[in-house]
């Protein structure tokens, strides 16, 4: 056997391998989800029947309906309300040219490298001042204009074709409309990728969330399923079969635009 074919069973047995330990925690997550407690703790990694009596207890716990409502509000918020911001942000700092953009601009992007953890103080005390604290709206602002996506819009506004810009200009359209009318429809790929990035992000987001809801009927998914896990006897068929429930709004979303994603994000690293 040539070493080219040893090569390559090589590859696939580890792509194979990788494969197997990505999905395991899914597929096991969808497993516990028609189990019992008991069942779960005993190591069954079968498809059982309580699906729907660990569905009956979610539901009867939790009101799902607004739980949902309260996680898809601040998701749906953040994400356009971010990609408004940052794709006018990166659109800026790649077309206009300042004496200072350049620096500004690693300024911006020093600011990624500050841990979310230096930062919730002077958030809560900020919002607390500004009787925020115990709004979707404390919850949804220190998202909006992020360093990665902004960085995002610019890399992928150096694919631009400025040439459309220029065209525009002679013509004497507005700069707003050339923004709104020509980049922003020739992006839509970029600004489909950007928002599985940001939807997902803010979709799972828990420790700010944690820190500023308060109220039950304001908390999100993750965090109603994070009072279950804490209990002294957790229901792990019910926390599973919630998180399973959790786990379909991000993955229809990312399937969705799967090939809008791959294709922005190949672009935007030319």
């Amino acid at each position: 056997m040539s070493n080219n074919k040893i090569n390559v069973i090589l590859m696939h047995a580890f792509l194979v391998l990788m494969s197997f330990l990505s999905l395991f925690p899914f597929y096991w997550m969808l497993v516990s989800s028609t189990n019992s407690t008991n069942q779960i703790n005993m190591g069954k990694f079968t498809f059982g029947d309580q699906l729907w009596v660990n569905l009956h207890n979610l539901t009867s716990q939790v009101d799902l309906l607004q739980v949902f409502w309260n996680t898809s509000k601040i998701a749906i918020i953040s994400t356009v309300s971010t990609l408004a911001v940052c794709s006018i942000a990166g659109y800026a700092f790649e077309i206009y040219k300042s004496k200072n953009r350049d620096r500004v601009y690693v300024a911006l992007l020093a600011t990624m490298m500050i841990p979310f953890a230096a930062l919730m103080i002077p958030l809560f005390t900020m919002f607390g001042k500004a009787g925020l604290l115990d709004t979707h709206l404390a919850v949804i602002m220190p998202t909006v204009a992020g360093a990665f996506i902004i960085f995002y819009f610019r890399q992928c506004t150096k694919t631009f074709p400025k040439e459309l810009i220029d065209a525009a200009r002679v013509e004497g359209v507005a700069e707003w409309k050339i923004f709104v009318y020509i980049y922003v429809p020739v992006m839509k790929a970029s600004y489909a990728a950007a928002f599985v990035i940001v939807f997902m992000a803010s979709w799972n987001s828990f420790l700010w969330p944690l820190i500023v809801l308060q109220s039950n009927d304001l908390k999100t998914i993750n965090l109603v399923l994070s009072s279950f896990a804490s209990a002294y006897s957790p229901d792990f068929g019910l926390i599973m079969v919630g998180t399973v429930i959790s786990t379909l709004p991000s993955l229809i979303i990312f399937f969705a635009m799967q090939k809008q994603f791959v294709a922005s994000m190949t672009g935007a690293v030319k």
